[in-house]
């Protein structure tokens, strides 16, 4: 039997979750797989009730929409993850709202050269470099505020209580023994990135 029947991907801006996601999409979509972007869909939203200004180079923050809708939409993530099988889901949060579920292989992306990070920024959204580093702490502060505050009992209840980390850690959704695997894109390609999930998910269960 499949060691993992999800894969949740995290990670921030410049990252590259959004492109492991597409290259999975493409990949896996013969054996099943559907895939969900949790920011395109929440872009997608704010952009229909006028929260933010469509067809902007700027990518919406956490603040563009109301609490009680993300947490909508961060639990019905979960609740894919408990229930359903074969999703690839893509979101800041996936990863933590995937702590304490069965068969979830859970992805951080990261990528350990700020000066790339930005780099792919500028080229992919048409940014200055100025901007750039402006947008990813300013959107990296709202979001984490946020949500900081909103999931400091589900923080408690899945993480600390599960015993994943000491009771005394500070919140950080991005903690890296969160998750099963971490890829740095400034060592891995893409293609690079893509062949590890995929060995990882053809792992059976003991």
């Amino acid at each position: 039997m499949p060691k993992y029947q999800n894969i949740t991907i995290s990670g921030l801006p410049g990252a590259g979750s959004t492109t492991l996601l597409n290259h999975l999409k493409s990949a896996l979509s013969v054996d099943g797989w559907r895939g969900f972007s949790g920011g395109e869909f929440m872009r997608a939203y704010a952009e229909e009730k006028g929260l933010f200004k469509k067809g902007s180079k700027f990518h919406h923050s956490a603040a563009d929409y109301e609490d009680e809708f993300d947490r909508k939409v961060d639990y019905g993530i979960r609740e894919k993850l408990s229930t359903q099988n074969h999703w690839l889901i893509e979101s800041w949060l996936a990863g933590f709202l995937a702590q304490g579920l069965d068969k979830v292989l859970k992805v951080l992306m990261i990528c350990s050269d700020k000066a790339v990070k930005v780099d792919r920024l500028v080229n992919r959204d048409q940014m200055t470099i100025d901007e750039a580093l402006v947008h990813i702490d300013k959107r990296y502060n709202q979001n984490f505020s946020k949500w900081r505050r909103m999931y400091t009992k589900e923080w408690q209840e899945w993480v600390v209580k599960a015993g994943t980390v000491p009771a005394t850690a500070e919140i950080d959704f991005w903690r890296h023994d969160l998750y099963d695997l971490v890829i740095d894109t400034y060592s891995l390609n893409q293609q690079e990135a893509v062949k590890v999930v995929l060995h990882a998910i053809k792992q059976t269960q003991d």
